[in-house]
């Protein structure tokens, strides 16, 4: 009986001190700190690049929530020089391995470009449209790769049907790839959609 009663008196000690542990109401406001904010992916409007000696606006795209999103950037090339296919797909490269500003960190957005990378014309035996990048593009980092296709698609630097035809520094064959809107929501998804692209003859 001794046993039985010590046992009840313990158990109902463990529940008064289990009840303690509960969380009660408080009329005192609490400050438990801001709300943790959504990566809104989006920037402020901002004015539009001048044309002329102080070059012309271009887009770009970033990785923001897992996904590719258009930016603004303004760019020092002149507007006759557009038509330069290389000098465009450069000129957009250089923009894509920027560190993105403050406003576009804060934002969500990076980029995977490395530093390091460059691009050329195509060689002798490539498409008119080709364009030959110093690393081989399956070795890229996919998101990066996804960044270059959807940021040339959308400029000189692409052919007339809007497709990105690209090879490395090797001899292998170039290969077409195509921005599509299945690409931007998972540019881990990149693939050489059009297969090895032979000149036409």
């Amino acid at each position: 009986m001794k046993r039985r009663l010590t046992r009840l008196t313990t158990l109902a000690a463990l529940c008064a001190a289990l009840a303690g542990c509960g969380i009660r109401t408080t009329s005192v406001p609490v400050d438990a700190g801001a709300a943790p904010s959504r990566v809104p992916c989006e920037l402020s409007e901002q004015e539009p690049a001048a044309e002329g000696a102080s070059g012309v606006p271009l887009q770009v795209y970033l990785v923001c929530g897992a996904q590719l999103v258009p930016v603004d950037r303004a760019v020092r090339i002149p507007e006759e020089k557009l038509s330069d296919r290389v000098r465009v797909a450069q000129t957009l490269l250089d923009e894509l391995k920027k560190e993105p500003s403050d406003e576009e960190k804060q934002a969500g957005f990076t980029t995977d470009v490395r530093e390091t990378l460059a691009v050329s014309g195509g060689r002798k035996g490539d498409p008119r449209d080709a364009l030959r990048l110093s690393s081989e593009p399956e070795d890229l980092p996919t998101h990066a790769l996804a960044q270059i296709v959807c940021t040339y698609a959308d400029s000189a630097a692409a052919g007339p049907d809007r497709s990105v035809v690209l090879g490395g520094p090797s001899e292998d064959p170039v290969r077409g790839y195509q921005c599509t809107a299945a690409l931007k929501a998972r540019p881990e998804s990149v693939l050489p959609t059009l297969g090895e692209v032979r000149p036409s003859r």
